[in-house]
């Protein structure tokens, strides 16, 4: 199982949109794979006191780290960084089995110029430091506003094959760490 990580909680966020597409990429090369919404958690997960004793809501988001055999993080850039509600959303799973020998590829996309860069190398950072086995294919999305119709997809079929690309080889990236 593939778990795609949408990693705002911004209402509307293009970043879920591009998660959704990446999501229907796995399930269209026949690969089990499901969507995590940061727009999703739990309020409480909010609470201070959640670093104490972590709420049994949060379970089901924890659950699909843990049990996920293979891990994509979509990203924004919010002011040259991810969100900070990624940052504790990676702060709250569980150590270290959520990141040990975890395979994991990123994603990002941008209003700006860049395409995330700062914010994937910022994320490679933290999962290489856990010790996750990280994808090297990263794909880049600069200038989202103007990459996505009106209905909310990539309007551009060269960033649609990126992507398709990106997941066919992560899958078998995924399969090799596994089989070890």
């Amino acid at each position: 199982m593939i778990t795609i990580l949408s990693g705002t909680n911004r209402p509307g966020a293009n970043t879920r949109k591009v998660a959704g597409q990446i999501l229907d990429h796995y399930r269209e090369l026949g690969t089990k794979a499901s969507l995590l919404d940061l727009a999703e958690l739990p309020r409480e997960i909010f609470d201070p006191s959640s670093y104490e004793e972590t709420p049994p809501s949060f379970q089901p988001f924890a659950d699909a780290v843990v049990n996920c055999s293979g891990l994509v993080i979509v990203t924004p850039e919010y002011n040259g960084g991810f969100p900070g509600v990624l940052k504790y959303f990676i702060d709250m799973l569980p150590f270290p089995e959520s990141f040990d020998g975890r395979p994991v590829c990123f994603v990002g996309l941008a209003a700006g110029m860049w395409g995330a860069l700062r914010p994937v190398e910022q994320l490679q950072a933290i999962w290489g430091y856990r010790g996750a086995h990280q994808y090297p294919q990263r794909v880049f999305l600069p200038g989202i506003k103007k990459l996505l119709n009106d209905d909310g997809k990539l309007n551009d079929e060269s960033n649609v094959k990126r992507l398709r690309d990106q997941a066919e080889g992560f899958i078998e990236f995924v399969k090799r760490i596994r089989e070890n």
